[in-house]
């Protein structure tokens, strides 16, 4: 008794930690509870956040992950030579140490599945929007892709460029437009609505490119982040696909259409191109793999000026594919997805192009 009296602070911890986090894995499929304490409880609190860390250019997660690498070093040390110097309790020091770091992992897990794992058992876009993803004939994805390629051919030249032919939109300009990029796409879909606070820019920047990120909501403060150091072109629809985050919508391949959608009816030219080139590079990708010849084909109508992007943005990804610290952190986040509710993980990435071939079939 008096072991566990000596540790009663770490146990009742642990011991809350879990009480939580079985409560949400018990009642996260409650839809009616999910959807009521997302839009009385966690999105309230995350928007009010969100306005606090505003205030400032610094980004609140940079900010904290280096806090915790930090304290997670400190105590690592600290535990060690506690250890050291126990001598004859050192078995009592391990457990301890492992105690108070389980239960520090696990109130951060919890708190991510209350402020954001909720968000995947609630209404989803598709179901408020009554666009859903759906198996894509050939025909259609064909149709669709020259769609995409027709918009960027008439919006290539609408955007500044470099010596080299490459968009040359300063990031400056596209983070200080961010705020109004989802005006169009609200009067499409009014449940959209939400009081943006833009996007920050992380000067660890390469680093994510190094992780295979262009950007990140963090929900615990409510502030979406993203990647400088990668190519502008695809920067206003990152943004966009971020914002879509802030809005409640969790599912990834929602907000990738979001990215697109709200992008080309925001606008604002350097958003539009953006947009199409996003949507082009999804549905290209998938039309590829199932007819090669037709993918080139519309490739062939693309102008210089589009060549030029998606060569720039080719070069810039391939330095960093298939290292160590991308492979990780796939593989990492991909449980994260599984883990909050999103069973298909990173593959989910790939049902944009359902999704904007549902949209667009009709309008082609």
């Amino acid at each position: 008794m008096s072991f566990w009296k000596k540790y009663r602070k770490l146990h009742i911890g642990l011991a809350v930690d879990l009480a939580v986090l079985g409560l949400y894995l018990a009642l996260r499929q409650n839809r009616q509870l999910m959807n009521s304490f997302a839009d009385h409880v966690t999105t309230p609190l995350k928007a009010a956040l969100g306005r606090l860390c505003a205030l400032t250019s610094l980004s609140i997660m940079e900010i904290l992950y280096a806090l915790a690498a930090v304290g997670a070093v400190a105590y690592t040390v600290w535990s060690v030579i506690a250890v050291v110097k126990a001598r004859g309790h050192r078995g009592r020091r391990v457990y301890s140490a492992l105690l108070g770091a389980a239960d520090g992992i696990l109130t951060v897990y919890v708190l991510f599945c209350l402020m954001w794992g909720v968000n995947y058992w609630t209404d989803s876009f598709q179901d408020r929007s009554g666009i859903t993803a759906q198996p894509v004939a050939a025909e259609d994805l064909k149709n669709v892709t020259a769609y995409f390629a027709e918009r960027l051919s008439e919006t290539a030249n609408t955007v500044p460029r470099d010596e080299n032919g490459v968009y040359a939109v300063s990031k400056e300009q596209i983070l200080s437009e961010s705020r109004s990029v989802y005006g169009g796409v609200t009067e499409l879909f009014p449940f959209l609505k939400f009081p943006d606070t833009g996007v920050k820019a992380v000067r660890c920047s390469r680093f994510m490119s190094v992780m295979g990120f262009t950007g990140v909501y963090f929900a615990c403060v409510g502030e979406s982040n993203v990647n400088v150091d990668s190519p502008a072109c695809l920067l206003p629809s990152t943004i966009a696909h971020e914002l879509a985050h802030q809005r409640g919508v969790a599912w990834e391949q929602e907000c990738n259409f979001l990215g697109v959608l709200a992008s080309v009816t925001s606008g604002m030219p350097d958003y539009i191109y953006s947009g199409w080139l996003l949507g082009f590079i999804h549905l290209g990708n998938a039309l590829y793999e199932t007819d090669p010849e037709a993918y080139w084909a519309i490739r062939g109508t693309l102008p210089a000026a589009v060549e030029a992007d998606l060569r720039d943005n080719s070069v810039y990804w391939d330095q960093f594919r298939d290292n160590v610290v991308e492979k990780v952190s796939d593989t990492v986040y991909d449980a994260a997805l599984k883990s909050y509710g999103d069973a298909n993980g990173m593959k989910s990435y790939s049902m944009v192009v359902e999704l904007l071939v549902a949209y667009y079939k009709n309008l082609v």
